[in-house]
């Protein structure tokens, strides 16, 4: 028996992971001072009352031997399946078939999953800073090289700085897979209809995929920026795209979210749609029932109001961070169309002496840059998912100590 080499490749544990054990630590060492979370991207806010009606519905069905549901269609309901396309695309001026639609546990699984359906040879590209499970995934299967001077020798990093807007360039080799997630995390920073069509053009000349996560897009705020990939013409015959409805609609506890593959996506002319359909029958056995009931509350128009209310709370507490650090004097970004605030660590200091310093002199929790990439280094992100009195005491608690 031999094991999977590439495992022992990445890190012993995720980047969260990490963060928790030092948390835990100095909560056990210090259990009178209480901590005020703005690391992790989970939601604090409760599910819309219209998902929760539906979901109490969903069990009574599951009660009763006539309305009993059992293993679920592989790639979700039928009605779930229109209600997404009505509203996410149609209602945009986009035309997606429910075939090109696939309901599953959250757009992190997928973005981690999709690798299956691609050779160990292609080469990727993702953002730097990026989520960690765009490089970590690929690292598992295959496709990273050598780890080098901080970086994967196969993976090519796109920086994302302040000199560039935070905007990744197009690379000036040819690249087979790239990563794109807008509104992005952990910058907090969107991307113009126009900028995302220099991708979609870039890709098809090259015969290239884009893999588009927009998990965050409930956030936007400003016109011109896609809430999909697909908006942007020549996209269908390019890109996959990445939905969740854990930051729309605060699943991250329910699990649930969708990716779209276009039947115009082919590669050497097989269909990638036929692929994921695929991979998904042999290895997902689909969302529950009342799940996916849950997820069709989100489209009536009292769950539409109950969850822009939920968000329209997050956006106030981005701002509140955002104005807060920056009345300050730390340099700082995102925070328009995005739960995220992106920030300058003060003077020389470290993403991960940052950390320590907040976590040990004012309790407040965040998440170093460097665990996003080599350019997150100098770089912290702070959430807006908190609630809106522990916002409010985080920022005045670094106000006080860095205002000094």
């Amino acid at each position: 028996m031999k094991i999977n080499e590439n495992f022992l490749k990445i890190q012993s544990s995720y980047l969260f992971s990490n963060i928790a054990k030092k948390v835990n630590a100095y909560t056990a060492a210090n259990p009178d001072k209480p901590i005020i979370r703005l690391g992790i991207g989970d939601v604090t806010r409760p599910l819309a009352g219209e998902c929760i009606s539906a979901m109490h519905r969903a069990v009574d069905e599951m009660a009763d031997e006539k309305t009993f549901m059992g293993y679920p269609p592989e790639y979700g309901h039928k009605w779930l399946l229109e209600a997404i396309r009505d509203n996410d695309y149609k209602a945009r001026g986009v035309d997606i078939d429910i075939s090109e639609i696939f309901v599953s546990d959250g757009a992190k699984s997928d973005c981690g999953n999709i690798g299956d359906i691609f050779s160990q040879e292609n080469k990727v590209a993702v953002c730097d800073p990026v989520y960690p499970v765009y490089v970590d995934t690929n690292v598992m299967a295959g496709r990273s090289g050598d780890f080098v001077n901080g970086g994967w020798s196969n993976i090519r990093y796109m920086p994302c700085t302040a000199e560039n807007g935070f905007l990744p360039e197009i690379p000036k080799e040819k690249v087979d897979i790239i990563y794109l997630c807008f509104p992005n995390n952990p910058t907090g920073m969107a991307i113009t209809k126009d900028e995302l069509k220099k991708w979609v053009d870039y890709a098809n000349e090259n015969s290239a995929v884009i893999l588009y996560d927009s998990a965050y897009e409930a956030f936007i705020t400003e016109e011109n920026v896609p809430h999909s990939i697909f908006e942007i013409e020549g996209a269908k015959t390019c890109a996959i795209e990445f939905r969740s409805f854990s930051k729309t609609a605060g699943f991250t506890g329910v699990r649930c979210g969708y990716t779209v593959i276009p039947h115009e996506l082919k590669a050497g002319g097989t269909e990638l749609n036929a692929l994921w359909a695929r991979r998904q029958a042999t290895k997902f056995n689909g969302v529950s029932y009342i799940t996916q009931r849950a997820a069709e509350a989100c489209y009536t128009e009292e769950g539409k109001k109950q969850i822009r209310e939920t968000i329209a709370y997050y956006q106030k507490n981005a701002q509140v961070i955002y104005n807060g650090l920056k009345d300050c004097g730390f340099t700082v970004y995102g925070a328009v169309n995005s739960p995220y605030v992106w920030l300058k660590t003060p003077g020389d200091m470290g993403s991960w002496e940052f950390f320590d310093t907040l976590l040990h002199e004012i309790q407040v929790v965040g998440t170093p840059g460097e665990g996003f990439g080599p350019s997150g280094e100098g770089y912290f992100r702070l959430t807006a998912f908190g609630s809106a009195e522990n916002t409010a005491k985080a920022v005045e608690r670094i106000k006080n100590y860095f205002g000094k």
